[in-house]
């Protein structure tokens, strides 16, 4: 089918959504709260379970949650996630745990009759070197990043996986690979969290402290691209409209920065004086990494969010949550 094809018979996303039973996997994390909030204006039933009260990696009650519910559509947003830090120190604890999550979903939404599966990955999927923009077609085609290996062999995975059952069985199984994302519920644990809300929490807590200067990791030179996660939560929801989507889509924002000029941006936005440091004795990771979005494009969706105005609204929701207590930090 066309891309032009694809606008025409994408329909509304309320006809789309109206009546249907949508379970968000991940609901409590930060993309899977940016959904829920992107399908609050639709007449869909919501279907939500915590981690506590739903354990992916359990099977049998994996099987029992999709027997019983018979969800529709699945949005799959869950896994275990982390920073730099927390993926090269934890690589068997990334696979396993994202592997079973995806595996035991997919199969289940499989065998209860889901009529669309749409997965959640990332772009660290993509090898270590891969061209520039990162087409989706360079999967698989050179080594990955040794840093986050294990999660992006479990990322590669459930896309596989839901290729394949769409192959096989001929379900409405597909992916998006987002780029690095943030926004309001993001982690902002020192060591465990991602590069954007950890700038943002050290250069706040050197501003209030009055420190005379921020270090980051490494030279500051890697290139990222990074996108709010409510423009995310806006594609998934267009492109789970498309009557035959790409097996796999990147979603990105098309602009990338190096993590030097990141932190000065987020410096400004914060109001901090102070001089940004780099330690070249720590590893800088994939030196750059910018998605490819033609396909992206062709569907009909671009982001609407740019950096800055994204950074600013994410740094208030940053001062709302900690002052009332609900910043995440773990």
């Amino acid at each position: 089918m066309t891309a032009e094809s694809q606008l025409v018979s994408q329909g509304d996303l309320r006809h789309r959504f109206c009546g249907k039973r949508v379970f968000v996997t991940g609901h409590r994390g930060m993309v899977g709260a940016a959904l829920l909030r992107a399908l609050a204006p639709y007449d869909c039933c919501l279907l939500t379970r915590s981690s506590a009260e739903l354990d992916l990696r359990d099977q049998k009650a994996t099987r029992e949650y999709f027997r019983g519910e018979t969800p529709e559509i699945v949005l799959f947003a869950a896994g275990k996630v982390g920073g730099i830090q927390a993926n090269s120190s934890a690589q068997a604890d990334f696979l396993y745990d994202n592997v079973l999550m995806a595996a035991n979903a997919i199969h289940a939404a499989f065998e209860f009759s889901a009529q669309r599966f749409v997965f959640l990955g990332s772009s660290c999927i993509y090898p270590r070197l891969a061209p520039q923009p990162i087409p989706e077609e360079s999967l698989l085609t050179s080594e990955l990043e040794p840093t986050n290996e294990g999660y992006a062999l479990a990322k590669i995975v459930g896309l596989k996986l839901c290729q394949m059952y769409r192959r096989q069985y001929g379900v409405l199984f597909h992916s998006l690979m987002p780029t690095n994302l943030y926004g309001p519920g993001d982690n902002y644990h020192l060591e465990r969290a991602h590069v954007l809300p950890t700038l943002i929490r050290r250069i706040h807590e050197a501003k209030v402290q009055e420190q005379a200067a921020v270090t980051i990791w490494g030279s500051g030179k890697p290139l990222r691209e990074f996108m709010h996660v409510d423009d995310l939560a806006a594609a998934t929801l267009h492109i789970a409209t498309l009557v035959d989507p790409p097996d796999w889509i990147n979603v990105g924002s098309g602009e990338e920065v190096s993590i030097l000029d990141l932190a000065k941006l987020i410096a400004q936005v914060i109001g901090y004086q102070g001089e940004i440091r780099t330690d070249r004795s720590r590893p800088d990771g994939t030196p750059r990494k910018l998605v490819d979005c033609a396909s992206l494009r062709a569907v009909g969706w671009e982001r609407k969010i740019s950096l800055r105005e994204g950074i600013s609204r994410t740094y208030a929701d940053f001062l709302r949550e900690t002052k009332d207590g609900v910043v995440r930090a773990q």
